[in-house]
């Protein structure tokens, strides 16, 4: 896996839909129907961008994430997982709300294990 891809949360964005829309015309297509049916929003194909999660904060899907604000902006770190604080309660309670999320605690949990 490309770390340069790892976002600070251990979400891998080279695989994530909201990344791959702007290459990947059905992903988009299910990406902007799913925002229509699970969330009641009308998505319009221009505004799906993200160059990752450490990209250009102008381009990014959600430039005020929590994690990013907290990781990155307030403790100048690369990953949670050097935090004195990993994984705290409040990272380890957005893990809990999906498996992806799930994964990417356990990504960086890895990531602090091979250092």
């Amino acid at each position: 896996m490309d770390r340069s891809m790892v976002a600070p949360c251990g979400l891998d964005c080279a695989v994530c839909d909201i990344y791959l829309v702007q290459t990947d015309h059905e992903v988009r297509r299910r990406m902007i129907r799913w925002f229509r049916e699970h969330r009641g929003i009308e998505v319009r194909e221009e505004d799906m961008r993200c160059d990752g999660c450490r990209g250009d904060r102008a381009r990014h899907w959600s430039p005020d994430c929590w994690i990013l604000k907290c990781c990155v902006d307030g403790r100048r770190l690369e990953y949670c997982s050097q935090c004195g604080e990993f994984a705290c309660s409040r990272l380890q309670e957005w893990a809990a709300r999906h498996e992806d999320y799930g994964r990417a605690l356990a990504r960086l949990k890895g990531m602090v294990e091979s250092t």
